[in-house]
Formats: C-alpha cells, structure tokens, sequence
C-alpha cells in the first residue's frame, strides 16, 4: 500500500488514500492526525518523554494536497515538554495541535494496580464491516482493517470496533504505537453515529486523544459514543483499548448540519 504521505523538504505530500466519506478532494482526519504525531515524535526532548496528551483543531477541510509542516517547542522542562504543530496548505493553515509530553519514568506503583480489562470480544472474534460511512467512496479507511464487536457504521447508538493500520504514514517509516492510535481516533463519530449518513453531515471540528500508557500490539479498540446536544452541536467520544486493556480516551467536537 502506498504511504498517506512523502516528506521532502518539509513538505508533506499527500497520496490520494487519504481522502475521507466527505469528499474525495478532503482528508479524513485520521491522516493529518497521524501526521501530526509522526511530527511529534521526530521533536527532541531534553529528558526521555513520551506523548500524553494530542488536542487537534481542524481549522479548515484538510485536502488533498502537499502539506508544509511547523512545529515548535512552546515549553520544555524537566517533566513536561509543550509542543505546537500546524499543516498548512498553499500557505493557509489547515490545522494546529497541542502535544504535551512528559517525563518517561517508571515510579513504583501499588501491586494492585492494573490495565483496566476489556470486557468486549477481541479482533479474532469481530467481523469486518460491510456498510461503510462512505462506502467505497472513502480511500483512507481501505488502509485499515476492521473487526466489529458492538454496533458498528450505519447503526445507530455505541459502537465497538478494533482497527488495525495496515498501510504506512509516512513513506519509509514503520507505523509507531501513537501512530495508530491517532489514525484510529477520528472514527469516534463513525462508530457511534446517531443520525442518518444520508440525511445529515457530523463532521468533528476537533480531536483530542489523551494516553495512559502507549498502546500495544497492532489492533487499537475504539469503545465508542455520541452525545446530541442542541444548535448544532455533540460530541463523540471512546475508550481506548488494546490487547492489554483500555489505554486511554479520545474526544471529537462535532458540527452537525442537515445535507
């Protein structure tokens, strides 16, 4: 499969399976979200540090097209590091996201303590979806594979599926754990949509993935949810889950309008 994205020279050119159910000309947001993350993790730290916290604003419809990518150090310490990261696109920014990192440390912990278990089936025993949001319209979701064990695209209430990125984000550079993770988090609003596909559009302004720990193994769970609220407005939210247990949440703002 082809990467969603060749860098040369700060630039992030776009491949054609990144487009979303939308528009075939708009990005889904699973691929600027893994962009921003590859970013984040090429940003040195003075002190070991991982990722812990991902806010994503979708500040216009990302399209298909080459990307310049900034990033700066906003704070750096000793225990956190602050990162901002914006895309742009023909000089226009298109998205900008906060990445607090901390200190990697491994403090004794009560024995006790665990990864809260998964009560839901694994990938083995889910099936693959049939009645996709954008059918086959949606070339980034063809770059992952599916296994529903609750609900699923189409049905309306919570939803449960794992998904597995089978197809590299940035060309020459294997898939890391927060990668997937990020391209997993924007199906939040899919999984558990409540409105007609067809009659409406709930498209998120936004996406916050919060981590625990870093996830393991390749299939990242997504335990999902959609609250409505009133003018226009709802959000769409999951628990993370890997084959350890749950790992962390993820967070959409959602734009609803009629079609």
């Amino acid at each position: 499969m082809n990467p969603l994205y060749r860098i040369d020279d700060g630039l992030a050119h776009t491949d054609p399976s990144a487009a979303g159910p939308w528009s075939p000309d708009m990005q889904h947001g699973g691929a600027p979200a893994s962009l921003v993350a590859w970013a984040a993790e090429n940003i040195a730290t003075r002190e070991p540090m991982r990722v812990a916290r991902i806010t994503i604003d979708l500040l216009r419809p990302v399209p298909i097209a080459p990307l310049q990518i900034r990033s700066e150090v906003v704070r750096e310490g000793r225990k956190i590091q602050l990162c901002a990261i914006s895309l742009l696109a023909g000089g226009v920014e298109v998205t900008r996201a906060s990445v607090l990192k901390i200190r990697a440390d491994e403090p004794p912990l009560p024995e006790h303590l665990g990864y809260e278990r998964i009560e839901l089936p694994g990938p083995e025993a889910g099936t693959a979806p049939t009645d996709l949001l954008g059918g086959n319209h949606e070339a980034f979701i063809h770059g992952m594979s599916l296994r529903m064990v609750r609900g699923g695209f189409r049905q309306p209430g919570p939803g449960a599926i794992w998904f597995r990125a089978d197809r590299p984000v940035v060309a020459g550079v294997p898939l890391s754990p927060l990668m997937r993770a990020a391209m997993a988090s924007d199906f939040c609003n899919g999984v558990s949509s409540v409105l007609d596909f067809n009659a409406w559009t709930f498209i998120n302004a936004d996406l916050t993935i919060s981590l625990a720990r870093m996830p393991v193994g390749e299939w990242i769970l997504l335990d999902a949810q959609t609250w409505l609220g009133d003018l226009g407005a709802g959000l769409a939210f999951a628990k993370l889950g890997d084959e350890r247990g749950y790992f962390g949440r993820a967070i959409q703002s959602m734009v609803i309008e009629k079609r």
